[in-house]
């Protein structure tokens, strides 16, 4: 027995070592700042589980941060931390979607009264929608209907949460080149959904409007979008904007004009003018700051150059302009239909007040870099002078970032949704198996 007992001590011994190890491999990977989180597995042959536009893919309460993922067979994983804890409680669901298609992402977001909002599964296709029996709970009830109006070809649906603690939720009816934007708002008092907008934005049957949306701590809620004239991505163009100061039900534009709805091509403000054909990529990010003022993430070629490079829109004495950070050296091209396999993400934008005044933060990943978690900050894009560092340095593949938006409000600290995962070109499945889900934590210095 004692020799047994000496055997399984010595193995005791070796796998704690070997944690150790791993954990300290494990902080030499990251910045000082950051801490990486564990989830669990989840799937990685594309990017659906890691797509920018998802809003959210993590969202808090004061209590909890909850996540949600599909897991290597396709179903819906939900889970929950008390903010600050490593410990991840999770729940698989029964539902199931479509994750050969990397549109399908999903998107959760917490009511003002604590309950869990879900969407998933979409490209065009009848309303994916629950919530959960009750409040702070996992366990979510059947697939449900919210308004019954338009529920048949919903993309990229979207969750956002007022002051009040209403919701309101994005999604497009229709087709790529051809589809509206409609606009749903979540009532906790009566908790019933009411039909604000049925084409905010109007393609007029010619065009679709790929918007990103956010609400800024007031409760405005403000849109940016561009122009497709077709379901190939090289025919983007243009950067137009919106708000809204009374929950989505009327619009303006930056100057105070009231917008005549719906929004069109021929009557919606422009940010920003980039001809079809820059490169302009679509789906993005926006940001509000405290002061209720609109910045822009985006990328796209200007015309005396080859490479696309990263672009923040922003208002500077009362006129558009843009801040072009310009660290990219190598070109490419977009064009085609469906999920483009791209060298660099999507951006996420966010904006914070510190030491130095304000600052804006670039979150990205780029080839150039091998594919790392980076992150570019200024407290002055209009000096064109940006800071970049890497928060984790393991290769993501073709993951783009989404973080969640309510943390950040509350406590200028981000937690971002990371997961290696490859995206091959147009909709398809790579050979890449299963990969760890992680929430990186970082706190920015700034």
């Amino acid at each position: 027995m004692k020799k047994y007992q000496q055997f399984f001590s010595w193995r005791l011994c070796l796998v704690l070592l070997m944690v150790q190890v791993a954990f300290t491999e494990l902080e030499a990977q990251v910045a000082t700042n950051v801490k990486v989180i564990p989830v669990d597995s989840g799937w990685a042959a594309n990017s659906v589980n890691a797509v920018v536009f998802r809003k959210n893919s993590l969202v808090s309460n004061t209590k909890f941060q909850y996540i949600a993922y599909y897991d290597p067979a396709g179903y819906v994983v939900l889970g929950k931390r008390k903010i600050r804890s490593s410990r991840w409680q999770l729940r698989k669901t029964s539902f199931r979607g479509n994750v050969a298609d990397a549109h399908n992402m999903i998107s959760i977001m917490v009511d003002g009264d604590d309950y869990l909002h879900l969407s998933w599964d979409h490209h065009n296709n009848q309303l994916n929608y629950s919530r959960s029996l009750t409040p702070g709970s996992l366990e979510m009830t059947g697939r449900l209907s919210m308004t019954g109006s338009l529920e048949e070809k919903v993309t990229y649906p979207e969750f956002h949460k007022l002051p009040s603690g209403d919701l309101v939720f994005f999604y497009r009816d229709g087709g790529s080149g051809n589809g509206n934007l409609v606009i749903n708002r979540y009532n906790t008092t009566t908790r019933s959904w009411k039909q604000v907008h049925q084409n905010l934005v109007d393609g007029e049957g010619k065009r679709n409007a790929y918007w990103q949306a956010c609400v800024d701590a007031k409760g405005s809620i403000h849109i940016s979008w561009v122009w497709r004239e077709s379901p190939d991505v090289a025919s983007n163009h243009d950067m137009c904007y919106a708000r809204s100061d009374d929950g989505g039900v009327t619009w303006k534009k930056s100057t105070g004009e009231n917008y005549r709805l719906p929004i069109t091509a021929s009557n919606a403000e422009y940010a920003c003018r980039i001809p079809a054909g820059s490169e302009l990529i679509n789906q993005t990010s926006m940001y509000a700051d405290e002061n209720g003022t609109p910045w822009i993430a985006t990328y796209w070629r200007k015309a005396n150059d080859s490479i696309p490079r990263y672009k923040v829109i922003f208002k500077q004495n009362n006129a558009w302009t843009f801040s072009d950070p310009g660290f990219r050296k190598t070109p490419f091209s977009l064009s085609g239909a469906g999920t483009k396999a791209i060298p660099i993400s999507r951006p996420q934008i966010v904006v914070g007040r510190g030491k130095s005044g304000q600052n804006i933060a670039l979150i990205f990943r780029d080839i150039e870099r091998g594919n790392k978690v980076s992150v570019a900050t200024t407290n002055d894009p209009s000096s064109g002078t940006w800071t970049i560092n890497d928060l984790v340095m393991d290769d993501v593949g073709s993951w783009e970032p989404s973080y969640d938006t309510e943390l950040w409000k509350r406590k200028n600290r981000l937690s971002i949704f990371v997961q290696k995962v490859k995206q091959v070109d147009g909709e398809g499945r790579a050979s890449l198996p299963p990969q760890m889900i992680t929430v990186l934590d970082w706190t920015p210095s700034f």
